[in-house]
């Protein structure tokens, strides 16, 4: 992925709001903020009661409308989740991948991978997110499908303010991703080197899911794989489950680590979209989530 980089002062978000919209139950606005580029995002506010609340990062797949389908302005209701949070009473958050959506942005720029581009815009959210009086602080999570899966993964690696991460459709053993062709990981959106230096071979790539998942341990972690996704292949979520969960083990919190294999294909069926619901509330709005 390249370096991440660790700026001295990082530049002020400068966070302009463009529009807001009161809608039964939250508040909708649209707002943009400097990372190293604009990012722009949609933040929904429940109302009624007051008090902080915890957060939810709501990252979106692989979609030219980017942050409007988790916001539940077009593409699958599936994939509706920033708005269905909200309306749980999470204060969510929707921002553009770059080159998607409103986040114009060319690679390779000043990144090795848009995967480490998309991480410090991510990080650079968190630090939005903390910054609004009705957040509370030290309850973020993060949630995904597909790009978003990967990337709340991602993030979360690198990011220890994210204190639970769901992931759907998001990753499999890089050996079980297309009988191991890893080429759909090599463009300039995601991870060129794997191609460039590593010959796009799962031997030579310097890591793999099992470390990944690994690394967020002891935080509680759901990972959604359908039985017939044609892109992350359940196997292999289920290979790195296990390895993953000797380290939770090794922490003393097996259960903090969840799986759920919905017998479907690349989606975010009904109820697994309810068990990530609740996981995250189980964990970010009980009494007990600290």
């Amino acid at each position: 992925m390249g370096p991440l980089p660790q700026p001295r002062e990082p530049v002020p978000l400068g966070v302009m709001t463009l529009s807001e919209t009161q809608l039964p139950g939250l508040i909708r606005r649209k707002i943009a903020y400097h990372t190293d580029s604009w990012v722009h995002a949609w933040l929904y506010v429940p109302t009624g009661s007051a008090g902080r609340r915890p957060a939810v990062l709501c990252l979106h797949q692989t979609i030219t409308i980017g942050k409007d389908e988790p916001a539940g302005l077009g593409g699958s209701p599936n994939l509706h989740y920033g708005l269905v949070l909200a309306k749980r009473g999470f204060v969510t958050l929707m921002p553009d991948y770059p080159s998607l959506g409103e986040h114009d942005y060319s690679f390779p720029g000043e990144y090795t991978s848009g995967s480490m581009k998309a991480i410090y815009d991510n990080l650079r959210a968190v630090d939005f997110l903390q910054s609004l009086s009705m957040v509370e602080a030290g309850k973020i999570g993060c949630i995904g499908h597909s790009l978003g899966g990967h990337n709340s993964i991602f993030t979360a690696v690198f990011e220890p303010r994210i204190r639970v991460v769901v992931s759907c459709c998001g990753f499999t053993r890089f050996h079980k991703y297309m009988g191991g062709d890893l080429n759909g990981w090599t463009s300039p959106r995601y991870m060129p080197r794997i191609a460039s230096r590593y010959e796009s071979h799962p031997d030579q790539v310097p890591f793999d899911f099992t470390e990944l998942i690994g690394a967020l341990a002891p935080r509680p972690f759901l990972a959604i794989a359908p039985l017939h996704d044609g892109n992350f292949h359940h196997g292999g979520v289920q290979d790195v489950m296990a390895a993953a969960s000797t380290i939770y083990s090794l922490y003393g919190n097996p259960e903090a680590l969840a799986s759920d294999y919905p017998d479907c294909e690349h989606d975010f069926p009904p109820l697994s979209r309810q068990r990530a619901y609740d996981f995250l509330a189980q964990h970010l709005q009980s009494s007990s989530a600290e």
